[in-house]
């Protein structure tokens, strides 16, 4: 809440920050609703179409991987043009490649539609995108609007991806398709009405920000998006703190989207599981990585964030051993406990993550620095949707890439341990001066 002053009498109204907060939640819920469908689709397509398992995983990759790869040359875009008009051309990018789908007739057009449309349009809304507002509407809080945006990828699976499982094993994968083209058409007239580029557009400060803030200075209008992100990459890649966190999130990608996120229904069916019971079980995993994700961005404001890494990323390679032992046909009582601790652990990793790169990096440059190692964390999960495919189609189960994803959690958890402590100077955390560990 902020005060202001009209006349004599001295109001309170809710701070704009939080509208641009709910209508930022609102696109980032869309956007991991449209990335889940892929998974509840891949056997529907496969019968529909006669394609094979490592066709439909393919389609999934490039998904993934454009998802990623997008991220910083995205929040290059928003820098330069303006949030508002990069999200709603993104969202309707997403309805053409999700539309265009229901009149596909080849795989190539699946790669086209599925995996450069929708990947590209939903990498453009992701979590990159959260980081950018959080940053630049609050300065209080900052951590925990950062695990409410997370926790918001969360709600998307959750609300959409029961749904379309139940739609596409019902009317068909084509209602699916439909039920998405619709939702990201709704929402673009939401975000041209209601998003915000800055606080100063509106006549006003962050949520928190002290007396004395001041607006960071715009992006040189001489030099393009792709020219800031290289730029950037090439910057920090001087660091050794942008290469553990590039590292640990590219393995946080390949043990959730990739393998968890795309993998697990049909790992489920494989053990005689029906698969509305695994994407009602995965929906699942959304529920509690609310209350974790938000729980991490709370901690986050309290807790080094290195700490907060090792403990999520240990936990999570832990759990990722046991699941081949733990899926059966019917959901046990240890199932449920690795739905539930999962689901905490999810992604309680971004939080503390996007903290580190605005602490170590700096507020003016987090937001493209955070891209790039989202674009790890996507790119990590596109390779693991293929290597997991690969698994399943030269085993006959998913043995080997449970093991695989586990025993680089582990190696993740030992990594951030390494990365320097941060020594925070004055105004370091609002004006954005840049502290790197060179290699």
């Amino acid at each position: 809440m902020t005060a202001t002053v009209e006349g004599p009498q001295r109001t309170r109204r809710i701070h704009r920050a939080w509208f641009v907060a709910a209508i930022t939640m609102g696109a980032l819920v869309a956007a991991a609703g449209f990335r889940s469908s892929t998974g509840a689709l891949l056997e529907p397509l496969e019968e529909d179409f006669g394609w094979s398992r490592a066709t439909t995983s393919g389609a999934v990759t490039l998904n993934l991987v454009l998802y990623g790869v997008t991220a910083p040359f995205a929040a290059a875009l928003m820098e330069r043009f303006g949030i508002r008009r990069v999200v709603a051309a993104s969202l309707m990018l997403v309805a053409i490649g999700s539309g265009l789908t229901l009149v596909m007739t080849e795989a190539w057009q699946l790669w086209l539609l599925w995996g450069l449309a929708v990947g590209v349009g939903t990498g453009a809304i992701a979590l990159v995108f959260g980081a950018i507002i959080a940053n630049r509407w609050f300065v209080r809080h900052r951590g925990l609007v950062m695990g409410v945006f997370s926790a918001a990828g969360a709600s998307g699976h959750l609300i959409f991806l029961p749904a379309i499982a139940q739609v596409a094993d019902g009317p068909g994968w084509r209602w699916a398709s439909a039920i998405v083209t619709c939702f990201a058409l709704l929402l673009v007239p939401l975000v041209l009405l209601l998003m915000r580029d800055s606080p100063t557009d509106v006549g006003t400060t962050p949520y928190g920000a002290p007396d004395d803030w001041q607006p960071p200075p715009p992006a040189p209008s001489d030099v393009g998006p792709a020219t800031v992100a290289i730029r950037t990459l090439r910057e920090s890649a001087r660091s050794r703190t942008f290469w553990i966190l590039f590292g640990s999130f590219w393995i946080c990608g390949w043990s959730t989207n990739g393998l968890i996120g795309t993998h697990f229904i049909p790992a489920a069916h494989d053990h005689g599981m029906p698969p509305t019971t695994s994407a009602g079980l995965l929906a699942l995993i959304g529920v509690f990585d609310i209350a974790g994700t938000v729980a991490s961005g709370w901690l986050t404001d309290r807790v080094d964030s290195r700490y907060l890494l090792f403990v999520y990323y240990f936990m999570r390679g832990l759990s990722l051993l046991a699941v081949p032992y733990l899926l059966t046909d019917v959901v046990h009582a240890s199932l449920f406990v690795f739905i539930v601790f999962y689901g905490l652990d999810w992604v309680a990793t971004v939080p503390p993550t996007v903290a580190l790169c605005r602490e170590h990096f700096g507020i003016e440059k987090a937001g493209v620095v955070f891209g790039w190692v989202f674009a790890s964390h996507m790119v990590g999960a596109g390779v693991a949707v293929g290597y997991a495919g690969w698994v399943r189609q030269g085993t006959g189960d998913y043995f080997a890439a449970w093991m695989t994803a586990g025993g680089m959690c582990l190696a993740a958890a030992v990594a951030v341990l390494l990365i320097p402590r941060f020594a925070p100077r004055q105004g370091r955390a609002d004006i954005g001066e840049p502290v790197t560990d060179s290699l």
